[in-house]
């Protein structure tokens, strides 16, 4: 990317690989490029070189409509402002990307798993009806609604306060554990990364291993 006097490299020779059934935690300060580089990693942006895999696909040899059916396919998002519909209720939020990748009991797969995040009196409520923690459950449940083999988590505590940001982790950890799901998570709260197995520390646009976590998942 061009600043006007030059390249300005955001992202420098990125490499790492992520097994299945891992949870990585990637880390460090604001303005290091932990966002920049997760939305390359889920093809949400594109890369002036490089190359990410996905199950074996890169992703940067489809196109966008072929990008988005993957992620539609294979992955779950959560992120720091929920990013729900405002004009659908919380049913609907959880129903639509199942609509959306042909399910045939989007109804019935949503309103289970609303009701396996505690939120089994809230269905029909609207997102400006539900508190930052209810939402981000909303949020929760649909990351994981479509069984997606790759979740990817930036910052999903960063609007919530102490205690609902403590039991929303508690929930999405276990929940993942349920499903198996592999977890990329972007943060700045090292105790939160040390929930993961193995943490990465992104530094001016550069990525080293810390190593694997010493603190065991709950």
């Amino acid at each position: 990317m061009a600043d006007g006097q030059g390249e300005l490299r955001i992202l420098d020779d990125i490499r790492f690989a992520v097994g299945p059934g891992e949870s990585v935690a990637i880390v460090g300060a604001s303005g290091s490029g932990k966002s920049t580089l997760l939305g390359l990693l889920a093809g949400l942006d594109v890369p002036v070189s490089g190359t990410v895999r996905i199950l074996g696909t890169d992703l940067f040899a489809l196109d966008e409509d072929a990008r988005a059916g993957l992620r539609g396919e294979a992955v779950g998002f959560v992120f720091q402002s929920f990013q729900l519909l405002p004009a659908l209720t919380a049913l609907e939020n959880v129903m639509l990307p199942l609509e959306l990748s042909g399910s045939d009991d989007a109804q019935a797969t949503a309103t289970q798993w609303l009701e396996r995040v505690g939120l089994a009196s809230r269905l029909e409520h609207y997102p400006k009806h539900l508190s930052g923690g209810e939402q981000q459950r909303v949020a929760l449940a649909r990351a994981f609604a479509a069984s997606p083999q790759l979740l990817f988590a930036d910052e999903p505590t960063g609007n919530l306060d102490a205690a609902t940001g403590q039991a929303i982790i508690e929930l999405m950890f276990s929940l993942n554990r349920e499903a198996g799901t592999t977890l990329i998570l972007v943060t700045h709260d090292e105790s939160l990364a040390r929930r993961c197995g193995r943490v990465l520390r992104m530094t001016a646009g550069t990525l080293a291993e810390v190593g694997a976590s010493t603190v065991e998942p709950a």
